[in-house]
């Protein structure tokens, strides 16, 4: 029975999430790296330029004062020196960075010193530091390769990482999910690594232990009431026979009878719950099952069979007929009990489908499915709320599919589809 199941939203496995996380971790620790060695190395670069400059700058004085000639490409007054080192203090070396690029030359550090007293002319030294830069993009561009070979590679090794995770968290999902489908059996069981997934494994394992428990104490409880008020109520009835024919009999006669079909319904239940039914299947005709089980309840019932059903043609099918008459009995029943007529009964190949026009099933019953001695509706004495649990369970125990909606036009709508 599925209408009780949320429907899942489209999700993103983890893994890809894991996996996009860990690349977009990758490449921000490249591109941080990346910038603090452009940045350190262009730095380095304009510090070396700048004093070798400077350097060559002092060579270049001591010479051109011995001899009068320049040397180390020195020249006096340069055109393109920075406006910064055309008046430099008198014998005092100064170096300044020029950005500007032409061709090949540029940017540059300069170095200038003068070359007497005040009003002398300026001999200035230029270093190109083109080449230094051109190593430095080819390094920038190294690094950009290296850190997409980088990703390249870990990225397919944190999808499979993430991919081992995300796999044991799916097993653990789906213990959780069996146990909530009714599965008390089923457990995650040891898992590998000492991590938070084997301890949300075994917390499940654990929930799944404490809840197989409790359920198995309610069951055996309700059986064992079952059982004991088994022989005092047919006491009862034996009881009410050997009164006088009157009202009084009458009406203590019918509630016997009700606490009987209560009890029988508690056992039912009870068997249920243990798995000590099995199915007696035989091929039936399904529309005449099903129309037997409608005459039986006593209510006034609207029933289409849709397929033909001439004697060469008739629809069979393959299952415990005592069974079926018990789901279709307790859907109909329960559609007169706490619906509005007209209630409609359909066949339709394997499909079943019984159909009120009252208010329709409440929203708690749609979300949680039937439980017991909860009718769903205001007032107790019109039901017990077990005809849906014990249709239920021998759908279950069928193989078949019970699921419960409403009408888009109201009423509750109740569709039994049997196994092929």
């Amino acid at each position: 029975m599925r209408p009780f199941h949320r429907p899942r939203p489209a999700r993103v496995p983890l893994r890809w999430k894991i996996a996009a996380l860990a690349a977009a971790t990758a490449c921000l620790v490249a591109a941080a790296v990346g910038v603090l060695v452009h940045l350190w190395t262009a730095r380095d670069i304009r510090s070396r330029a700048e004093a070798e400059a400077f350097n060559s700058v002092y060579s270049a004085m001591d010479i051109y004062r011995h001899t009068g000639r320049l040397a180390d490409g020195a020249e006096l007054d340069p055109a393109e020196l920075p406006a910064a080192l055309r008046h430099p203090a008198d014998g005092d070396r100064h170096t300044a960075y020029d950005g500007r690029v032409d061709g090949n030359l540029g940017p540059s550090a300069w170095a200038a010193q003068r070359t007497g007293g005040p009003g002398s002319r300026v001999l200035a030294v230029r270093v190109n530091m083109s080449p230094e830069l051109h190593t430095l993009r080819r390094l920038d561009m190294t690094m950009t390769v290296a850190s997409l070979i980088a990703l390249a590679a870990a990225t397919p090794l944190a999808v499979y990482g993430a991919g081992l995770l995300g796999r044991r968290l799916r097993q653990v999902s789906e213990t959780a999910g069996r146990i909530s489908a009714g599965d008390l059996d089923a457990r995650t069981g040891p898992t590998k690594g000492g991590d938070e997934v084997a301890d949300i494994a075994a917390t499940v394992d654990l929930m799944a232990d404490s809840l197989g428990r409790r359920l198995r104490t309610e069951r055996q409880f309700t059986a064992d009431v079952a059982h004991e008020l088994r022989t005092p109520v047919g006491g009862l009835l034996a009881a009410a026979d050997l009164l006088p024919p009157g009202e009084t009999e009458d009406l203590l006669r019918a509630r016997v009878r009700d606490l009987r079909g209560l009890v029988e319904d508690l056992l039912e239940i009870s068997r249920l719950d243990a798995g000590a039914e099995q199915p007696v299947r035989a091929r039936v005709p399904l529309d005449a099952v099903v129309t037997e089980a409608v005459t039986r309840t006593g209510y006034e019932t609207e029933v289409t069979v849709t397929d033909a059903q001439d004697a060469e043609t008739t629809r069979t099918v393959e299952t415990d007929p005592r069974r079926l008459e018990r789901i279709v009995t307790n859907l109909v029943i329960n559609a007169h009990r706490h619906g509005a007529a007209p209630v409609r009964v359909t066949v339709d190949g394997r499909t079943v489908v019984v159909r009120d026009h009252g208010p329709g099933f409440p929203p708690d019953l749609l979300r949680d499915g039937p439980r017991r001695f909860h009718t769903g509706a205001k007032e107790r004495g019109s039901g017990h709320g077990l005809g849906l649990t014990i249709a239920l369970g021998q759908a279950r125990l069928l193989g078949a599919e019970l699921r419960l909606g409403n009408a888009p036009d109201g009423g509750a709508v109740a569709t039994l589809r049997l196994p092929a």
